[in-house]
């Protein structure tokens, strides 16, 4: 597992069918070290902090093993690092294969992967596809966002290597399916319920799906 680039961009206004609209989703590859703190990178930003950034969405990962699936779905090639929003551009960790609460150790710095990211009509906008978002969604090819446990500098061509592994855990695709995809029964959710290291966004989804396939049950 390797970290490929590392991308941040601070937030700019862009004209979205005329209006106005403050984003944080460009974001430019970086070279030599860059310091992740508690919430994130140097030189990143969110624009919208009710859904993006904070402790559990503190930096953002999306396979590079992804980027030729898109360039030939958008008709697209050499889709530039940090074209969909992250972060971390990262190779060998993919969602059914990463797990919620897993930890990972990046250059100087520790993260747990915590949830797969949803995206929004910002993202549609800059790849160029307003109607991609249900397309990207069902894809499965969410990437996932961290939580900062250990602060410290990272840099494009640190190995990245897994420190912590909850087996009871669900993966990061088992966790998008249960959140937006309409997957998994009753059972399958208090399961997911019981996870430790569960942010407290999918907490809150999956009981209340949970509550609605019992109510009606």
């Amino acid at each position: 597992m390797k970290l490929v680039s590392v991308n941040v961009g601070m937030p700019t206004l862009v004209d979205i069918n005329g209006q106005q609209v403050n984003t944080g989703i460009y974001k430019t590859p970086q070279s030599g070290k860059v310091w992740l703190g508690k919430t994130n990178l140097a030189g990143d930003g969110q624009a919208d902090l009710t859904v993006h950034g904070g402790e559990f969405q503190a930096a953002y990962s999306y396979p590079v093993e992804h980027y030729a699936y898109w360039e030939k779905a958008l008709g697209k090639s050499q889709l530039p690092y940090g074209t969909f929003g992250e972060n971390f551009t990262i190779s060998g960790m993919l969602e059914d294969e990463v797990y919620v609460g897993d930890r990972f150790a990046i250059g100087e710095a520790v993260v747990e992967a915590t949830m797969p990211r949803i995206p929004c009509f910002k993202f549609g906008h800059k790849i160029g596809k307003p109607d991609i978002l249900h397309a990207f969604l069902t894809s499965g090819r969410s990437g996932f966002y961290h939580k900062v446990i250990q602060e410290g500098y990272v840099q494009a061509g640190d190995a990245i290597v897994r420190i912590a592994h909850d087996p009871n855990s669900i993966t990061i695709r088992r966790a998008l399916g249960l959140q937006k995809l309409d997957e998994g029964d009753a059972e399958a959710l208090q399961q997911a319920l019981m996870i430790a290291q569960l942010p407290p966004l999918l907490r809150q989804v999956y009981q209340q799906r949970l509550e609605s396939l019992s109510a009606k049950a």
